[in-house]
């Protein structure tokens, strides 16, 4: 008997099922298993090879998930990234993306059981994003690539098996998303003229790591005609500036999200324009007067919520998106084209970024490296 085996036995964590596609995917969705697509069936095989990548003991709490504050365990992780189609490989980015979500600042409690129409995003920096083949070019938001539609997948599994966001149950969402079946990423850092988000966090270049956002889905930003940089982050900030947005009522932690593809970020940053520059740019420029909001929104919440600033104020006193420049997030992402997006956020939820590291806390430089610690 495996070790896998005698674990499961001694936890009662096993069923016996006949292993036949059809049948095992009737009953994962009688049980509320899966998330509407077909799944991999979660064989002691199948499972016992995930954990290959795992380097802490396969029932140890990796983190308690909302809302119903599942334990999440190795053994469980790798059970819905077995589901999710995921390649052994994955796992450790899917083990650190739960931590990085079950930290207190991220509001992953909120992020789950909220009306809003959020998910968390995982962006992944670094060497592990080439070496796993996740898509940072066309179509990294779509369909094509295993990496990320399985490694968000193996997310979003987790967040309904395991912290219970069941639609109408745990997951509150009015009319919910279409990356609520999976929403992972890689940063262009290749086509990138600025400094990658690990590193503007504080990481090292060769570190590899993901960030995790609570976020709603990309909003096209199309610019075919601008050929500077202010034309460029006009446009973009006339797209961010909008009244229903979570961002701009809430408080200090909302950080709007702003991708901008490889052609406009050239012509950003050839007009001479740090990121730091493209933020105080979208902070001054992607403002409201305060008379574009409802009677309702302006009385209660903008001025109780800011009180220094719109207690007293007329109409036309300008709302900013974000509390200041440096709330803004922006990335670089996509293939060749002139657009970017706006990804609007949760507001109630401040992002992580963790980094992959070995067992004697030097930072990983690939995944085969994080095997074998």
């Amino acid at each position: 008997m495996s070790d896998l085996s005698q674990l499961l036995k001694s936890a009662g964590a096993s069923i016996e099922a006949t292993d036949d596609f059809e049948a095992i995917n009737e009953l994962s969705r009688e049980r509320g298993w899966s998330d509407g697509l077909p799944i991999v069936p979660p064989t002691t095989e199948r499972v016992e090879r995930m954990l290959a990548y795992c380097d802490r003991p396969w029932g140890e709490l990796v983190a308690a998930i909302p809302p119903r504050y599942g334990a999440a365990t190795p053994l469980r992780l790798a059970a819905n990234a077995v589901m999710a189609g995921c390649r052994p490989e994955y796992f450790p980015l899917i083990v650190l993306a739960i931590e990085a979500m079950c930290e207190e600042k991220f509001n992953l409690y909120g992020v789950q059981a909220t009306t809003h129409p959020c998910t968390p995003l995982i962006i992944v920096n670094g060497p592990v994003a080439k070496e796993l083949g996740i898509n940072s070019g066309h179509n990294a938001f779509g369909s094509g690539t295993q990496s990320n539609a399985t490694i968000g997948r193996a997310i979003r599994l987790s967040l309904l098996n395991i912290g219970g966001a069941i639609s109408g149950l745990g997951d509150m969402s009015t009319f919910g998303s279409p990356a609520k079946y999976t929403y992972c990423i890689a940063e262009n850092e290749a086509a990138s003229p600025w400094e990658p988000l690990h590193v503007e966090r504080g990481l090292p270049a060769e570190a590899s790591a993901v960030t995790v956002v609570g976020a709603e889905c990309p909003h096209n930003v199309n610019d075919h005609e601008s050929v500077t940089a202010e034309g460029v982050l006009t446009t973009i900030a006339g797209t961010v500036a909008i009244t229903g947005c979570n961002d701009v009522v809430s408080a200090d932690q909302a950080e709007p999200l702003v991708v901008i593809g490889p052609e406009h970020a050239a012509t950003v940053a050839g007009g001479g324009y740090s990121k730091a520059d493209a933020k105080r740019f979208l902070y001054e420029h992607a403002q409201l007067p305060l008379g574009k909001f409802s009677k309702e929104n302006i009385e209660r919440i903008l001025r109780i919520r800011f009180p220094e600033r719109f207690a007293n104020a007329e109409m036309d006193a300008l709302v900013p998106m974000a509390q200041s420049p440096d709330k803004f997030m922006i990335i670089v992402l996509g293939g060749a084209g002139k657009h970017s997006a706006f990804i609007p956020t949760f507001g109630l939820t401040s992002s992580v970024t963790r980094a992959l590291k070995l067992r004697d806390g030097q930072f990983a430089r690939s995944v085969e490296a994080f095997r074998r610690s």
